[in-house]
C-alpha cells in the first residue's frame, strides 16, 4: 500500500497539526504563553517523518505547572497531546514554565 503523501508534503500538512496542537495544550494548560514550532524540515529522510509525522518544539508559560518539577510538566503536556504523540508527533521539544519564567 503506498502512502497518500510525500515527504514535499509535510509543510502542507503540518498547519493543520499545530493548530490541533495549539487547541489542546490551550484546552488543557490555559497558557499564557504558547509557542509552536514546525522542526520537521530538519529531519527530512528521519524514520518519523517518512511516516509522516512532524517534528515540534513547543514553549508553554502556564499557571497549571505551578509547583511541578520538569517531569511533571512534560507529562501535562504529553497527556494533554494524547494519541497526537502516536498518529502526528514523531519527535517534541518542551520548554514548559511558569508565567514570567522565561530567561
Amino acid at each position: 500500500m503506498t502512502q497518500p503523501w510525500t515527504e514535499a508534503d509535510i509543510p502542507r500538512l503540518n498547519p493543520a497539526r499545530i493548530e490541533r496542537i495549539r487547541e489542546r495544550l490551550t484546552q488543557a494548560l490555559a497558557p499564557a504563553v504558547l509557542e509552536i514550532r514546525d522542526d520537521s524540515h530538519k529531519h527530512a529522510g528521519h524514520a518519523g517523518s517518512q511516516l509522516g509525522q512532524g517534528h515540534f518544539s513547543v514553549y508553554v508559560e502556564s499557571a497549571a505547572f505551578h509547583g511541578k518539577l520538569p517531569l511533571a510538566r512534560h507529562k501535562l503536556i504529553y497527556a494533554a497531546l494524547g494519541e497526537m504523540l502516536q498518529t502526528d508527533i514523531h519527535a517534541l521539544s518542551i520548554e514548559a514554565k511558569l508565567p514570567g519564567e522565561r530567561q
